[in-house]
């Protein structure tokens, strides 16, 4: 950090009012690196941030905050946000236990108005803050920063209907690089390409008089020519306009002295209503290794700053997401009804490799779960096989369709629920914790989750022939566990169970990615003369009720364990237990979930553990219940 002229002397934003334009360059290019070289310590999301390194510096230049707020739509882009903002000196702890989020996060600075980490959020809730500033008689800008991937959601389209016709004024900036995670999809990528391609520089003439005068020379010419442009243009013809908002664009988003001079115009503007500032950027700009990617690095693991190279994982067990997707496009070879769906996550679903090989069907419907989901329904009622391929903490997003347009039609689409459990890093914004139980809990619904790699392509295998109701089959982030996969002809019955090891007295009923470590609780307890019964549920719904009544009359204690909230597998055990008057004096029943809480990011074993879902505590949960004595407490 000494290394920098600038940045070193910049803790809070209030230290670049010091600061001219040409300082300011400078200090942009040292926050560049100081970002590449954090990241490269500790992963995570590297491009996102390097495209708005300049927008970054401008906005906490003009305005004043955190009394004026600014929200980041998704929050991967904030880590320069984050240097400029009291927590410079603990940038490198990004992602790690008990260091900086990956993502906006209201506990862990003021400068962080609104907490984010799905996206197309920021419009709608910058409207909500500037409604509150309106109804308080506070004059705090608001400015929400929306990526061109984002601002395609269905949330984003609400939130500016609602605020071109509220009146009230909050700045919105479309930051456009042409790259969200994938390609942008569908009509807004082409609407913004033939703005830009048209030379729109500004939509109405107004717009030009209230910029203008901050332009320099070099830009006269093409305010000129984009004048004569709206002579014989029609009036009021950008999206934004008709939907009431006063349009600004495109503009150079690495352009620091244009950038400056456009902000502060919006914002000393008294115009009553929304602004859309329409910035173009690069993503992963000032870093070739990113710039030349296909994904401009995204996302990316520890790597070389000098060779740009990311290390790579010590496992040789393929990841359950590319399990999924080779399964899945052996099958798709002999049944041509099979497609694939993903809401703008082609690479992390394994869409990719499907979409390379079956071009025609993969769909990837941008960042639009809810469409997603009925999409999918759309196609199953012509009897096409969809796979709707969404990470589970996504899947929420589209709860509705789910419930209305899928199980209450009984339709057959099929759900590859990936990032099924905790999921590290990304903490608990993307964690799975809930699909269990809103899933389970729906009528005409299949539920399962894979407890390794090769029951993940059992699963598969039976999904294909699924065809008279919805099914869902869930894994978790990461490799397997190193198993000889079966072939695609191998399937389990519905609704059955596998007992991996016979014993007494307790028995454990395991649904999920967490049996390895039940393997590793029984070892331990073997030594201790305890030899419990190991059971791979393989179902939440259906209950594979024999079983179950087999463990309850045979055993003292069963002992159930997901890796999902309250609600999900152990409820529905419990409640059969209890409809069958299986749960009396001679048999405890206990399960375990995640907690009643958000696990803050860490290391998964480290987030488990915090879960009290980790070998040591299995074991400590049978001993305990071993033990233990049936009271019944008196509530008062």
């Amino acid at each position: 950090m000494s290394d920098y002229k600038y940045l070193q002397k910049v803790n809070f934003p209030s230290d670049l009012k010091s600061l001219n334009h040409s300082e300011l360059k400078i200090l942009a290019e040292e926050l560049r690196s100081e970002m590449i070289s954090a990241v490269s310590e500790t992963g995570g999301h590297l491009g996102a941030g390097l495209g708005v390194v300049e927008l970054t510096v401008a906005l906490h230049y003009i305005f004043d905050t955190p009394k004026d707020k600014i929200i980041w739509d998704v929050g991967h882009q904030s880590y320069p946000h984050k240097i400029l903002t009291g927590r410079k000196d603990k940038i490198k702890t990004l992602r790690q236990g008990d260091g900086l989020s990956g993502f906006t996060k209201r506990s862990e600075s003021e400068f962080d108005p609104f907490g984010a980490a799905h996206s197309s959020t920021s419009i709608s809730a910058g409207l909500g803050i500037a409604t509150a500033n309106k109804l308080s008689n506070k004059s705090d800008e608001v400015v929400a920063v929306i990526g061109d991937g984002a601002i395609s959601a269905g949330m984003a389209y609400e939130a500016m209907n609602n605020a071109g016709d509220s009146k009230t004024k909050m700045i919105v900036i479309l930051n456009d690089n042409d790259m969200s995670i994938a390609k942008p999809v569908g009509a807004m990528k082409s609407y913004l390409a033939k703005i830009f391609s048209g030379k729109i520089y500004f939509n109405f003439r107004e717009t030009l008089k209230l910029i203008i005068s901050s332009f320099s020379k070099r830009f006269s010419k093409k305010a000129g020519a984009a004048e004569d442009f709206l002579r014989s243009a029609v009036t009021g013809g950008t999206l934004f306009n008709s939907l009431g908002f006063y349009y600004i664009g495109p503009i150079d988003g690495h352009d620091l002295d244009v950038l400056l001079s456009v902000l502060k115009n919006a914002k000393d503007s008294k115009h009553e209503g929304p602004i859309l500032i329409h910035i173009k950027t690069q993503k992963g700009k000032g870093y070739s290794f990113a710039e030349k990617s296909d994904d401009k690095y995204h996302g990316v693991s520890k790597f070389d700053v000098k060779t740009g190279v990311q290390q790579k994982s010590s496992s040789n067990a393929p990841s359950y997401t590319k399990v999924f997707a080779n399964t899945l496009i052996k099958h798709a070879e002999n049944d041509s009804k099979i497609v694939g769906i993903t809401a703008a996550m082609p690479s992390g679903t394994g869409m990719d490799l499907f979409g390379n090989k079956f071009p025609k069907r993969m769909f990837d419907v941008g960042i639009a779960e809810q469409h997603a989901v009925t999409f999918a329904a759309g196609l199953a009622t012509e009897g096409y096989k969809p796979y709707a391929s969404i990470y589970s903490t996504f899947l929420q997003r589209a709860y509705d369709q789910v419930v209305h347009d899928v199980a209450i039609q009984s339709l057959p689409v099929r759900f590859a629920i990936d990032r099924a459990g905790l999921v590290g890093a990304d903490g608990p914004t993307h964690a799975g914790s809930f699909d269990i139980t809103y899933l389970s809990t729906l009528p005409n619904f299949i539920v399962m989750a894979a407890s390794d790699e090769a029951e993940l392509v059992r699963m598969i295998n039976t999904s294909v022939e699924i065809n008279d109701k919805p099914s869902a089959f869930r894994y978790p982030r990461g490799n397997g566990i190193g198993l000889e996969l079966p072939n695609i002809s191998e399937k389990i019955q519905i609704g059955k169970g596998r007992v991996i090891k016979e014993g007494k007295k307790v028995a454990i009923l395991n649904f999920g990615a967490r049996l390895n470590e039940c393997m590793m609780a029984e070892e331990n307890l073997s030594k201790k003369g305890i030899n419990p019964t190991i059971v791979d549920a393989r179902f939440a719904k259906p209950l594979d009720h024999n079983l179950i009544w087999q463990l309850a009359t045979n055993h003292e204690a069963i002992i159930s364990i997901e890796e999902g909230a309250i609600g999900g597998f152990g409820s529905h055990v419990n409640q059969f237990l209890n409809d069958n008057n299986l749960l009396d004096s001679n048999l405890k029943f206990r399960s375990m979930i995640l907690p009643d809480k958000f696990i803050d990011h860490d290391k998964p074993e480290k987030m488990y553990k915090v879960a009290g879902l980790d070998a040591s505590s299995i074991e400590n949960k049978i001993l305990e219940i071993l033990n233990s004595k049936v009271v019944i407490k008196k509530i008062n």
